[in-house]
C-alpha cells in the first residue's frame, strides 16, 4: 500500500456537509440516524442552522408515526452541528459537497477545502451532471476525490451511485461503498462517464417515448397508458417528464446526448424546445404534456368498438411463439382460428410484429392490407391490448378486431404503423442502452440492474429484463427497427449481440 493510500485508511466517524439544501440535509439525515457525527455549513446565513430545526422536526414526525423511537430521534439529532466557517471542518473524516451543479464553483470549493482538510480525509461531489474528474483536475490530491451521488428526497431513495474518476485510488470508492452501505442504502459502483448509471440508462424511456410521439403513432395519453399496462412502468414517458418537470429534464437530455458526441442512441426530440419556450414545463406550473388543475380534462375515454367481433382469424407464422399467444388469445376471445395455409376471404388477418411495422409484415408474406392487423403478443395483455394497421387498413376491420380482442372487456389500443409498436421499441431501447453501459464496462451487470431499479423504479433491471424476454428475442427486434428504419440509434450493443448468439443471460460478466 502505498503512503497516500494507507493515508486514506483510518476509519471514517465524522462527516461534513457542504450545502444545506434538500439534499445536503437529506444526507445529514441518514448519516446521523446511523450514528455518524454530522457538521453542516452553507454560504447562506443561517441555512445550516435551519436545516437542523428542519430535521429535528422530521424526527419529530417520524417518531409519531412510530418509524424512529424517542431514543433513536434524540440520538441523531445529538450528532448534528451547524457550522459557520469552512475552516469548523477540518476535523471531518469526509466532506461531501452538495451545492450547485456549476463546475467552476465546486472546483473553487474543492480547492478551499483541501487546504483546509487532514491528508487522509476524502473529499465527495454529490454531483449528478458533472464529471467528477473535471472537479478534481488542479487539486494537488485528485485522488481522494470521488463521487458520491444520492437521489432525491434522500431517505427514500435508497440508492447511491460511488463514481471513480480518472485519478481516484480504489480504497478511497471502497469507503465510499461502504460508507453508503452502513448509512442503509444499496451503494453501486460507477466510472465517471455521462450520466453515471441512472441518468444514463434513463436515456431510452423518454428519448423513445418522444420519438414514438414525433411518428403520430398515438396521442399522449395512449402511449403512457400502454406502456403502464403492458410494461408495468409506474408513470408512462410523458407524466414522467411532466413531474419531474421539463426545465430539468431536457438540459439532461441534451447534455449527455452532446457528452457523447451526438450518439444517436440519446437523441432528444424538438418538442420539448418548444414546449420550453412556452413555458409548459410540467405540473409545477399547471401545464405540461397534461393540463393540471381546475382546468384539466377529464381522462381519455377507452375506445369504443361498435362492431360485430371477428369470428375467423388467420394468424401469420413468421414469429411461431407470439403467434401462438395470438391465437390463444383470439380463441379465448371466441373466434376461430383458421389452420389454412393463407387467409380466407372472410378471414381477419392477424401479424405478431416482432420490431417490424405491419406494412412490412404485409409486404413480405403478401397480405390484404385492409383487413391485416397487427396484435404485440410479446408484452402482458391482461390488462391492455395493442392493436396496429396500415395506413389502409379498412375502418370496417379495424372495429371488427377491436371488438374481437376487448370481448372479454379487456381495453384495447389501436395505434398507427410503427416499426416495434410500442412497448417494444421502448423497452429494447432501454435493454440496449443497459447493455452498451456494461459493454463499456462503465459499472458491473448487477449495478446496473440495481441502480436502475432503485434510482428509476422500472419494473425490472434492463439486463434481466432482457434475459426474460430473452436475449435472442431482444436482439432480433433490435435488427428489425435498425434495418426498416435504418437509424443507428437502434442498433444493437455487442454486449447483447455476443450474449444472445452464444445463448448465455445478459447478467454475464466478461471473463
Amino acid at each position: 500500500m502505498t503512503t497516500k493510500q494507507s493515508e486514506t485508511s483510518r476509519s471514517i466517524r465524522s462527516i461534513g456537509i457542504v450545502g444545506c439544501g434538500q439534499m445536503g440535509a437529506g444526507i445529514a439525515q441518514i448519516a446521523a440516524q446511523a450514528g455518524y457525527r454530522v457538521m453542516l455549513q452553507d454560504t447562506r446565513a443561517d441555512a445550516a442552522r435551519n436545516a437542523c430545526s428542519t430535521l429535528a422536526r422530521t424526527w419529530a414526525r417520524l417518531v409519531e408515526k412510530g418509524k424512529l423511537t424517542a431514543d433513536q430521534a434524540k440520538a441523531a439529532e445529538a450528532q448534528l452541528s451547524p457550522v459557520e466557517q469552512l475552516e469548523d471542518l477540518a476535523t471531518c473524516d469526509v466532506v461531501i459537497e452538495a451545492i450547485i451543479e456549476n463546475l467552476e464553483v465546486k472546483r473553487a470549493l474543492f480547492a478551499d477545502l483541501e487546504r483546509i482538510i487532514a491528508p487522509g480525509a476524502i473529499l465527495a461531489t454529490n454531483t449528478s451532471s458533472l464529471s467528477v474528474t473535471a472537479i478534481a483536475a488542479g487539486l494537488s490530491r485528485p485522488e481522494r476525490v470521488a463521487g458520491f451521488h444520492f437521489f432525491n428526497p434522500v431517505p427514500l431513495m435508497r440508492i447511491v451511485e460511488v463514481i471513480d474518476g480518472l485519478m481516484t485510488t480504489p480504497e478511497v470508492g471502497d469507503q465510499l461503498l461502504a460508507l453508503g452501505k452502513a448509512w442503509g442504502h444499496v451503494a453501486v459502483r460507477t466510472k465517471d462517464t455521462p450520466g453515471f448509471i441512472v441518468n444514463h440508462a434513463g436515456r431510452g424511456f423518454g428519448t423513445e417515448g418522444l420519438r414514438v410521439l414525433a411518428e403520430n403513432v398515438a396521442p399522449i395519453e395512449v402511449i403512457d397508458r400502454i406502456l403502464r399496462d403492458c410494461a408495468g412502468f409506474r408513470l408512462g414517458p410523458f407524466e414522467l417528464l411532466d413531474l419531474t418537470g421539463l426545465d430539468v429534464s431536457t438540459p439532461v437530455m441534451e447534455s449527455i446526448y452532446h457528452q457523447y458526441f451526438e450518439e444517436p442512441r440519446y437523441r432528444p426530440q424538438p418538442i420539448l424546445k418548444t414546449m420550453q419556450a412556452a413555458g409548459l414545463f410540467g405540473r409545477k406550473v399547471g401545464r405540461g404534456f397534461y393540463v393540471y388543475g381546475d382546468a384539466a380534462p377529464a381522462p381519455m375515454a377507452e375506445q369504443a368498438w361498435n362492431a360485430s367481433p371477428a369470428t375467423t382469424v388467420w394468424i401469420d407464422r413468421r414469429h411461431p411463439e407470439l403467434a401462438s399467444r395470438a391465437a390463444s388469445l383470439a380463441e379465448a376471445c371466441g373466434a376461430q382460428v383458421s389452420a389454412a395455409d393463407r387467409p380466407e376471404t372472410d378471414a381477419l388477418i392477424v401479424v405478431t410484429p416482432l420490431g417490424e411495422d405491419v406494412t412490412h409484415l404485409i409486404a413480405a408474406a403478401g397480405l390484404n392490407a385492409a383487413r391485416t392487423v397487427a396484435i404485440d403478443t410479446l408484452f402482458d395483455t391482461a390488462k391492455r391490448r395493442v392493436l396496429m394497421g396500415s395506413p389502409v387498413l379498412a375502418p370496417e376491420w379495424a372495429a371488427r378486431a377491436g371488438a374481437l380482442f376487448s370481448s372479454d372487456g379487456v381495453p384495447v389500443d389501436l395505434v398507427r404503423d410503427s416499426t416495434g409498436m410500442i412497448t417494444q421499441r421502448v423497452v429494447a431501447h432501454i435493454i440496449n442502452i443497459a447493455c452498451e453501459i456494461a459493454q463499456q464496462n462503465i459499472a458491473s451487470p448487477e449495478d446496473i440492474d440495481r441502480a436502475v431499479t432503485l434510482g428509476l423504479g422500472y419494473p425490472a433491471g434492463p439486463l434481466a429484463w432482457g434475459d426474460r424476454l430473452g436475449p435472442a428475442v431482444v436482439l432480433a427486434l433490435l435488427d428489425n427497427l435498425a434495418r426498416i428504419n435504418g437509424d443507428p440509434r437502434y442498433r444493437p450493443s455487442p454486449w447483447l449481440r455476443r450474449r444472445a448468439t452464444l445463448g448465455l443471460s445478459l447478467l454475464t460478466q466478461e471473463v
